[in-house]
């Protein structure tokens, strides 16, 4: 009986060693880390993905571009003096108004900040207009193509709808009050040196810098959501441009 109970302890021990080698080796061949099941991407999920970073850039891009020094501290966004109006500007300093021509580059930029304020909604109406078919192209496009294609639908109306929005800019910091006198002199002084009058159209050249330079940052903004998962701010964001790292 002794004998019979001893036997049964030795066969226990047996098997539970067996039990403990095999378990060691099954853990050994499961690997480290297993497949994702997480779901394929919808295309609803892309669609919400690509419109959350295009919003998510333009509302930052409004922000940098509309504070003060916005424009006029920003080497990429900086509205200088009209190209056309060069020979303005070349005849101004030679009459001695270096200061007048500093303060009306400054107002120029100044209205670009102050009329940038309103982009916001322009933006994000817009960007809620797109469709599944958009976001899917824009998804597999190059790295700036949602911003392409958020300019390529958008310029006309934005054009139309920034430009009240920069003449009563142009009203609040005053900017013709600088302007119209560095014209009226030129424009004096063509009589006698017998070249062309310059008459130019501020509030169409502020509103296409504007623009532009809105456009400078959102393509800035899009780079980072594409290029650098920490600046993708929701789960979404990770999830619809790490499909595509």
């Amino acid at each position: 009986m002794n004998y019979l109970k001893y036997c049964t302890f030795i066969l226990a021990l047996s098997l539970i060693s067996c039990s403990e080698l095999n378990l060691g080796e099954l853990a050994e061949s499961i690997p480290s880390s297993l497949p994702s099941s997480e779901a394929p991407l919808s295309q609803a999920e892309v669609s919400q993905g690509l419109k959350e970073a295009l919003i998510q850039g333009v509302k930052q891009s409004v922000l940098l571009a509309s504070v003060e020094d916005g424009f006029y501290g920003n080497q990429a966004l900086f509205i200088p003096f009209p190209e056309e109006a060069s020979k303005v500007k070349e005849t101004a300093l030679k009459f001695g108004l270096d200061t007048q021509v500093a303060n009306f580059e400054r107002t120029l930029n100044r209205a670009a900040e102050e009329a940038s304020k309103s982009a916001t909604n322009i933006f994000v109406d817009a960007v809620k207009n797109m469709s599944i078919e958009d976001a899917f192209a824009i998804l597999q496009g190059g790295e700036t193509a949602a911003s392409d294609f958020l300019m390529q639908k958008t310029r006309t109306q934005l054009e139309t709808s920034f430009a009240p929005k920069v003449q009563g800019a142009i009203e609040k910091v005053e900017l013709t009050k600088y302007w119209e006198p560095l014209i009226s002199k030129y424009n004096i002084a063509t009589q006698f040196t017998g070249g062309e009058p310059v008459n130019e159209d501020l509030e169409g050249y502020v509103t296409d810098r504007a623009i532009d330079g809105l456009f400078i940052h959102i393509k800035e903004e899009e780079q980072k959501i594409r290029s650098n998962p920490a600046a993708r701010a929701t789960e979404l964001l990770k999830r619809v441009f790490g499909s595509v790292d």
